[in-house]
């Protein structure tokens, strides 16, 4: 599902426009990016936490030569899905091919 697809099912739920719809969801989506960034956790009780974790530096592997290479130690994103998310998706029969 892409994003246009998203709002559409947004506003036809919540039954509002689609630019509303559209709007709220960018909201949404720039205060988690925004709390996340800032160091804090956001929880959506039963969807899930996304959260800032540290990586510490390490030793890769160059793929095409084999040499030994640096990896910097970063800060990523993370996201931890809720209980009812999990159930919901592990539960859902996989559709045939």
């Amino acid at each position: 599902m892409y994003k246009t697809e998203l709002v559409e099912q947004i506003a036809a739920q919540a039954e509002i426009p689609k630019t509303t719809a559209a709007k709220a969801l960018k909201a949404m989506i720039d205060n988690v990016v925004a709390t996340v960034a800032k160091g804090d956790t956001v929880v959506l009780p039963g969807f899930g936490t996304f959260k800032s974790t540290k990586r510490a530096a390490r030793t890769g592997k160059y793929p095409k030569t084999g040499a030994a290479l640096k990896i910097a130690a970063t800060t990523v994103p993370k996201f931890t899905a809720g209980t009812i998310f999990k159930t919901a998706v592990a539960t859902t029969k996989k559709k045939k091919k």
